[in-house]
């Protein structure tokens, strides 16, 4: 049985499958009795910087995230450093890491759970709680780093889940 659906709950229904054939998000990030509020693709790079590690060596160090959030191909909105998201309406979200599993391949960062913990303007995304990130592609940087304040991206892809309590 095929039910043609729109938007957002389209983007959601391929997401998850049919019922019962979905493979469940790991534990580490999953919301239970929580909704679906929208979800977003992203394409955009995770920045890094060259940094002295703790060990004295310089490595990669994630910077910032830089991203456009889009809907149904049309830009609805942005993703940078807080990490921040910010939705086409005036409604934007803060939010802090509350759980990680790792990506599908050694070269796709982490999908993560994160929690709001400021809002900002009135729109779709006042009501939100929690972020996921899931499915994501790319966005790991490999690599020796040679010169401390170089600056390099990696490209990226991912799903941002925004969900309410309730």
């Amino acid at each position: 049985m095929f039910i043609k659906l729109a938007g957002p709950t389209l983007l959601l229904a391929a997401l998850i499958g049919p019922a019962g054939a979905a493979e469940p998000l790991p534990d580490a990030i999953a919301a239970p009795g929580e909704s679906v509020v929208v979800s977003l693709h992203a394409e955009g790079a995770q920045v890094y910087e060259c940094k002295a590690a703790t060990d004295g060596k310089l490595a990669w160090a994630f910077r910032e995230p830089i991203a456009t959030l889009l809907s149904e191909g049309k830009t609805i909105g942005r993703h940078y450093a807080g990490p921040n998201w910010e939705h086409a309406d005036g409604s934007a979200v803060t939010a802090k890491a509350a759980g990680n599993a790792p990506g599908t391949t050694v070269a796709d960062i982490p999908w993560l759970k994160l929690e709001v913990t400021a809002r900002r303007g009135s729109g779709v995304l006042t009501p939100v709680t929690t972020v996921q990130r899931i499915n994501t592609h790319g966005g790991k940087l490999d690599g020796a780093c040679d010169k401390a304040g170089e600056f390099r991206s990696a490209p990226y892809s991912a799903e941002y889940v925004f969900l309410k309590k309730g």
